[in-house]
């Protein structure tokens, strides 16, 4: 092995990295990515000496921080000053005017992303450095977690490096980053994150990096505060400048010369933001001549040169219906205000998550009442507040029941928690029914055709009191169910057989141990290999864990002395629930290896998640759409057009029969 092969795939890796998240045209899969990343990884264990700080396998280390140091910033990082009429900027412009004695000035119009500022260095091209706004002066240094941010580039490319760059920039969360997150925080019955600004917030400051990684951050560059030996002349121009090293840019940036293109772009900007993929509260307004810039200088903590204009949240006025309680998994109650339907931002909004007790309390909602409710750059609708002239005069100050709308239990407010719970975990309906949804979900036991509906009807016949009834059901009593015939029973009745040999990780993901995510219960099921060592290990055991902290690990704990987890555990095993253990499989000369598959339709014998996990540890690919190189379509019941454009392409058609023979081919596996 040479060095000279290892830094060509590095260099492979950057330009397909540039490709995806600058030119966001990318030329091979997600799974040829990985590809390459693993052949990195497996050269790095071979040889790490040649491992360097800008590695693409560098994204996440292994350090755990204590806490984050402060750093100062070279050149202050302002904030800009807000703006909410045209009347405003057009006394902006006139101020610009009045300070360079200049009749007319170009503007550089970007949009006003709704994130977390930030200031990156590079030196030699490598990064080095990140750090948060702060005071301005200096902020917290977020080196660790920036590096796990996939679309920021550990080393510029392009020609012409400069030997010193510093970029200001904006931290974000995409809308659909932000919405698998806080579907996974309701899963697991914790608070949500009000809006994407506040869970990138919330990310960016974790101390485990590997956290970090997994909330699908990404960041975009906008202004260059330093940079050795460059000619830049303007703003705009800074734009290309930073696209041509490898940086994410702004979507939208216009270099506007009157304030009749100022309004256009702003315009413009109003009509595509409902559609873009991120928030953003407004549009930023700069004067493009960096050297005036300069020379007009700041006021203290804001540039005389520039200022945002913020488009104002898009609200709605309708009445609160009721206040609802609703029970998670977990226990916890979650006000939820019952709305008259009202269209808002594109959707009709009929209910809104009041979050807790004190969020009620501190706005004083009441049922009743005339409230305003927005999403602006939120995606959770939320009422801002309510009309108290409107109120009528029977109102009454809205309190928490002491009672779960539920089971009748007696709620509890934990010490140190906002959240009021239910505590009677194994006999509230509204938490089993959670936790049975949960349990079949696809991050757990991934039993298809079982979803809320279906659960709701077993639970109300009776039929499933715990999880551990879904492996007693019969096909007489699933005929019972509304709109179920022989087929829909047959094909629910293979996916719970199916679900028997899970593998060991997804079933600790099943038990709904608080606090334990899809990493933690890798990384239990590796340490322990079966659940009954996993019951009986020690906290000190658990903590021994790398990646496993004070938090899970009493939360294990305290799962395992719970004799009903116990007995609950021992009669799904008693029933044929058998947890398949991690083993470390190598396939050598697979049919399936370097083949491209698509999956459709319905299997009978698999899930398609569990038949895409058998085709990539036998080294083939799993795409989502049929094209010339694609080499298999494996095809189910109802497999819809990607059959009729596979037959088209002359691409081979594999029955699950035929899948299921070159699955088992003899003579190529390793453990």
């Amino acid at each position: 092995m040479k060095k000279e092969y290892y830094l060509q795939l590095c260099d492979e890796i950057w330009e397909h990295n540039r490709r995806y998240y600058v030119e966001h045209a990318p030329t091979i899969s997600d799974e040829e990515f990985d590809a390459l990343l693993k052949k990195i990884e497996a050269i790095e264990r071979d040889h790490p000496e040649w491992i360097s700080a800008d590695s693409p396998s560098q994204r996440v280390g292994e350090m755990l921080m204590e806490g984050f140091k402060t750093a100062e910033h070279a050149i202050p990082m302002l904030s800009i000053a807000n703006v909410y009429s045209m009347e405003e900027i057009e006394d902006f412009i006139k101020r610009m005017q009045k300070l360079s004695g200049k009749e007319s000035h170009a503007l550089c119009a970007e949009l006003k992303m709704d994130g977390i500022a930030v200031s990156v260095r590079y030196e030699k091209g490598h990064f080095v450095r990140g750090v948060t706004r702060g005071d301005g002066k200096k902020g917290d240094d977020i080196t660790h977690n920036m590096k796990t941010i996939l679309s920021l580039p550990l080393r510029l490319g392009g020609e012409n490096i400069p030997d010193i760059l510093e970029v200001r920039g904006e931290v974000f969360m995409p809308i659909a980053a932000f919405q698998k997150l806080n579907h996974a925080k309701e899963q697991d019955g914790e608070p949500l994150f009000a809006n994407p600004r506040n869970a990138a917030s919330g990310s960016l400051k974790l101390l485990d990096s590997k956290i970090t990684a997994k909330r699908n951050l990404a960041v975009v560059f906008y202004a260059v505060a330093e940079v050795s030996g460059s000619h830049l002349r303007g703003q705009y121009e800074s734009h290309h400048f930073m696209q041509k090293l490898g940086l994410p840019t702004l979507d939208l940036v216009k270099k506007c010369d009157t304030i009749a293109e100022v309004k256009g772009f702003i315009e413009e900007v109003r009509k595509v933001r409902p559609n873009l993929a991120y928030n953003i509260d407004g549009v930023v307004l700069k004067l493009d001549d960096l050297k005036e810039q300069i020379r007009m200088g700041n006021t203290g903590k804001n540039p005389r040169w520039a200022v945002a204009y913020k488009f104002a949240a898009e609200q709605a006025q309708t009445r609160i219906k009721e206040i609802v309680v609703q029970i998670g998994r977990t226990g916890v109650c979650t006000p939820v205000a019952e709305l008259e339907p009202v269209f808002l931002a594109g959707s009709t909004i009929a209910r809104a998550s009041l979050y807790n007790e004190e969020e009620v309390r501190r706005k004083d909602i009441r049922v009743g009442d005339l409230a305003t409710i927005e999403k602006g750059g939120d995606v959770i609708p939320k009422i801002v507040e309510v009309d108290l002239r409107s109120r009528p005069e029977s109102s009454r100050p809205w309190q928490m029941p002491t009672f779960c709308p539920s089971c009748g239990s007696l709620l509890v407010k934990v010490s140190g928690e906002v959240a009021v719970r239910c505590p009677n975990g194994s006999g509230c309906p509204e938490q089993q029914l959670r936790k049975i949804v949960y349990f079949a979900g696809k991050e757990a036991m991934d039993i298809e055709n079982l979803g809320e509906k279906v659960v709701e009807q077993l639970i109300q016949r009776g039929l499933v009191k715990k999880p551990s009834d879904i492996y007693k059901l019969s096909e007489i009593e699933l005929l019972q169910l509304d709109g179920f015939k022989s087929k829909a029973v047959e094909r629910l009745m293979n996916s719970i057989a199916s679900s028997k040999s899970i593998a060991f990780p997804k079933f600790i993901m099943a038990l709904g141990i608080k606090h334990v995510g899809t990493g933690a219960s890798e990384l239990l099921a590796k340490k322990s290999g079966d659940i009954e060592t996993l019951s009986k290990m020690t906290k000190d055991q658990l903590l021994s864990i790398e990646g496993i902290g004070e938090k899970i690990a009493n939360a294990v704990i305290e799962y395992f002395a719970d004799l009903s987890h116990l007995d609950e555990i021992e009669k799904m095993l008693a029933l044929g629930v058998s947890p398949q253990k991690m083993q470390i499989k190598t396939f050598h000369n697979h049919p399936f290896s370097d083949k491209t598959f698509v999956l459709t339709g319905t299997m009978e014998r698999y899930t398609r998640s569990a038949a895409s996990g058998l085709i990539k540890e036998r080294g083939g690919k799993v795409t989502s759409s049929v094209s010339k190189s694609t080499d298999y379509l494996l095809a189910g019941e109802s497999p819809g057009s990607k059959k009729d454009k596979a037959e088209a392409l002359g691409v081979k058609i594999l029955s699950e029969q035929e899948f299921e023979n070159m699955l088992n081919i003899e003579g190529c596996v390793h453990e």
